[in-house]
């Protein structure tokens, strides 16, 4: 009966395992909060990290805050402000907008704005009543707004593509804690001979966005510990990359290498389509030239869809540098060609480092991805043998969604931040992604063994291990994560029989 209701399923669904019907409308509801009790009630309530559809961006977008949420003084007002934020905004905020609005609703939309317009006015962004209103004095307007900047703002993009380090929670990183952290980067930075085995251990625990960059060059093996040798190591490396695009970049037209360019070129749009900083022509372009030249020189594996989602935290993390603003929307034409130039050189370089050690995960017949989701299987017999018997009982082939947490390291399945902060660890963690992300998967599984344990069907099953809800994940649920992965490592790694079965 499982087989056949297995069957059934691949043949009804045309679309992909985990979208939703177009006249569903998901809510953003936290799995953990209520045990759904139904597969429809659970694909109604769920979305994973970038399978999002249309309608669901105009959901999570459209909706406001419950009125509990906000001060009594300020509901009326905070409602008019995200109203006119929706449809207020700038002319990259307006073709996303139109994007994500459904048709019905324009026109509404202009009639309240016009409407309105008459008694508000933007100040800094944020949309205030205009001082003409005869019962607001100056100073209660200062008020409102200082009141209405403390609220945390309604992101144009929704929150799976905000790549800014935050909590789940919204809460500025930095804290005197993260500041006594970051001090202690800055001295380990600024000595003459930096001290690796130092640097790891400081960076396990998250490394602070001020210092990330310089520390993601040393961790990955493209920058020298000495300092005194970084700057002429970058100027060779650096030039050393541009002298492949010269001499190999023009070949991508040959008869030999067009169908490695083709895919390269059809995949990039689809690298993180919901943040539009990888929508940009010059950072296609970029991505482009990364991902050709490290495929004409890996001839063993070539160019294997997947690869181009790990260029990702290595370019937001470089461009960081020189980006004080948001990261997502920010305009990669506007910076000097030769900055332009250092990002996209760093990029492939520490994106090779990466590869070198996870290289037979594209191989041919992708070996190293077969040998892991092995491993995983045989793992979580260990740890959890109900997950397991479950999985068995209904069907559930462990390759039918541990092989994208293998071959993309759970990119799809977390949020761009969490990624970031995730890398940060496996930077840190000796074979981080290798032998670690098998512990972090692990871990990564269990977390959901109520929902999962909940499923009585194949379908729902895969549904949810497909569509895993991260969408509101920071780094306090990656903290958590990470933690639970290492305890399971000190438990199993060393011990093959421990809790066999």
């Amino acid at each position: 009966m499982a087989t056949e209701n297995r069957i059934n399923f691949w043949r009804r669904n045309a679309k992909v395992p985990g979208r939703y019907p177009k006249d569903t409308k998901p809510k953003f509801n936290n799995l953990k909060s209520k045990k759904a009790s139904s597969f429809h009630e659970f694909a109604r309530s769920t979305n994973d990290a970038w399978d999002i559809d249309d309608e669901e961006d105009e959901d999570f977008l459209g909706s406001p805050a419950p009125a509990s949420s906000l001060p009594s003084g300020l509901h009326s007002t905070s409602t008019q402000n995200q109203q006119q934020q929706q449809n207020q905004v700038g002319d990259t905020e307006s073709r996303t907008s139109h994007r994500l609005a459904s048709p019905g609703s324009d026109a509404q939309n202009l009639h309240d704005v016009q409407e309105e317009d008459a008694d508000c006015e933007h100040v800094n962004g944020k949309v205030v009543k205009s001082n003409s209103e005869a019962h607001l004095n100056s100073s209660s307007v200062r008020s409102t707004l200082q009141k209405q900047q403390s609220l945390p703002v309604r992101p144009i993009i929704p929150l799976v593509a905000r790549i800014s380090d935050q909590n789940a929670s919204g809460a500025p990183p930095m804290t005197v804690r993260e500041k006594s952290r970051l001090d202690k980067f800055k001295h380990l930075l600024a000595s003459p001979n930096t001290d690796l085995e130092e640097l790891r251990k400081h960076s396990w625990s998250g490394i602070p966005r001020e210092v990330r960059p310089i520390t993601w060059r040393l961790l990955s093996g493209y920058l020298p510990a000495n300092k005194e040798r970084r700057e002429l190591v970058l100027k060779r490396k650096r030039e050393e990359y541009f002298g492949f695009i010269e001499q190999y970049y023009h070949s991508r037209t040959d008869e030999h290498y067009k169908d490695t360019y083709r895919q390269i070129h059809i995949d990039i749009p689809r690298t993180n389509p919901l943040i539009p900083l990888f929508q940009q022509p010059v950072v296609q372009e970029v991505f482009e030239r990364i991902l050709f030249i490290w495929a004409i020189r890996h001839p063993a594996s070539g160019y294997v869809q997947g690869i181009n989602d790990l260029v990702t935290p290595f370019f937001v993390v470089f461009l960081s540098e020189f980006v004080t603003e948001d990261v997502e929307n920010f305009e990669v034409a506007a910076l000097p060609l030769d900055t332009q130039r250092n990002i996209e050189a760093d990029s492939f370089w520490c994106m090779s480092k990466l590869l070198d050690g996870i290289q037979d995960n594209y191989t041919f017949a992708q070996p190293g991805i077969q040998n892991k989701v092995k491993a995983l299987e045989e793992l979580v017999s260990r740890i959890d043998e109900d997950i397991h018997n479950h999985f068995k009982k209904y069907e559930v082939e462990y390759l039918q969604f541990a092989f994208r947490w293998m071959n993309n390291l759970l990119m799809r399945e977390l949020p761009l931040r969490c990624t970031i902060r995730l890398w940060d660890t496996y930077q840190a963690e000796a074979e981080g992604f290798s032998h670690f992300h098998l512990y972090v998967c692990a871990a990564f599984l269990i977390e959901w063994r109520k929902e999962i344990l909940s499923m009585v069907d194949f379908q729902g099953l895969l549904m949810l291990l497909q569509n895993v809800p991260t969408i509101h994940w920071g780094n306090e649920e990656v903290g958590l994560l990470l933690a639970e992965a290492y305890r399971l490592k000190y438990m199993f790694a060393d011990a093959p029989s421990h809790y066999k079965r």
